[in-house]
């Protein structure tokens, strides 16, 4: 009788998110090539190929497509499984940090089930930039946090869990050009370059959009800086310059704008100790599976 291994399934969904052996390895926690092994495994376990490849790309064959959505369901499965028979004796304390836009929208109603389903754990919850949140992991003040990052340079011991769609964004009203083209050409005959919305330094945000506007060769200017994603979209609404924001963040009176240039994904991902509890275990199985529902996970978190 053949068997299939969810941790060989979590590695193919990860595969099929990321198109890269070497950040699949890197976010599954194994090497290029073990990765490969468990890869052929299921292929051995199928016997159907699953993958094909060259020497720049990586595509999920027909099988493969097949395939993806029956391991997303078995993953998911599993999680609730373990959260299932782990919850009734769950006890302990966590200190969680999360960046304040993805606090505010998306973590409320998860983290109140989580507390629902164990409440015996005590949770506290603070918000601050990703920059500030591995500084106060990495001297202990918090025992897991969520935190943005570059998909090309993820901080040790980060696991991705989903990966977010960045979007250029102007202000709803007529108050600046929405065009890349006209709002190059009107500031630059006003001799002056492309007003931002930005973070502070050290945010995937901000590093998106200046390597986007650095490719086209587009002069840009800080306008307008917040470390609040709130005071950020206020001065897009308010029309003092342009921003790049996750696609499902965008608010009333500001909207996307479709002919900038490209921009690159950002990955959020779960720090969280070498060792953690199984408080903290099962406080990141849950925020990953329930984005999961939400997102479509890229990534597994630490065990």
């Amino acid at each position: 009788m053949y068997d299939v291994d969810t941790a060989f399934l979590r590695t193919f969904v990860t595969l099929a998110d990321t198109r890269s052996f070497s950040r699949t390895g890197i976010l599954v926690g194994r090497s290029q090539s073990a990765v490969s092994g468990q890869i052929k495994k299921l292929e051995e376990t199928f016997d159907r190929q699953l993958i094909e490849r060259d020497t720049r790309n990586v595509r999920l064959t027909p099988d493969g497509e097949k395939l993806l959505g029956y391991a997303r369901d078995m993953i998911a499965a599993a999680d609730a499984m373990l959260t299932r028979f782990r919850s009734d004796d769950l006890i302990g304390e966590v200190r969680f940090g999360s960046p304040e836009d993805f606090t505010t929208a998306y973590l409320p109603d998860i983290l109140a089930a989580f507390m629902h389903a164990h409440p015996q754990v005590l949770l506290h919850v603070s918000c601050a930039l990703t920059r500030a949140l591995i500084d106060e992991f990495e001297t202990g003040l918090h025992d897991l946090v969520l935190i943005k990052q570059s998909a090309e340079r993820v901080h040790p011991g980060a696991r991705a869990i989903w990966r977010e769609e960045l979007v250029w964004v102007g202000p709803a009203s007529e108050s600046l050009p929405l065009g890349f083209a006209e709002a190059r050409d009107l500031f630059a005959q006003r001799g002056r370059p492309l007003p931002l919305v930005l973070s502070p330094a050290a945010c995937v945000y901000r590093e998106r959009a200046l390597a986007a506007l650095d490719r086209a060769k587009a002069p840009w200017t800080s306008a307008f800086t917040s470390p609040s994603h709130a005071g950020c979209v206020a001065a897009v609404r308010a029309g003092l310059g342009y921003a790049v924001m996750p696609r499902g963040l965008i608010q009333t009176g500001v909207q996307v704008l479709h002919d900038w240039p490209v921009l690159d994904a950002a990955d959020m991902c779960l720090l969280a100790p070498a060792r953690p509890s199984p408080v903290v275990v099962a406080l990141a199985h849950f925020i990953e599976a329930r984005m999961a529902d939400r997102k479509g996970a890229v990534g597994q978190v630490p065990m």
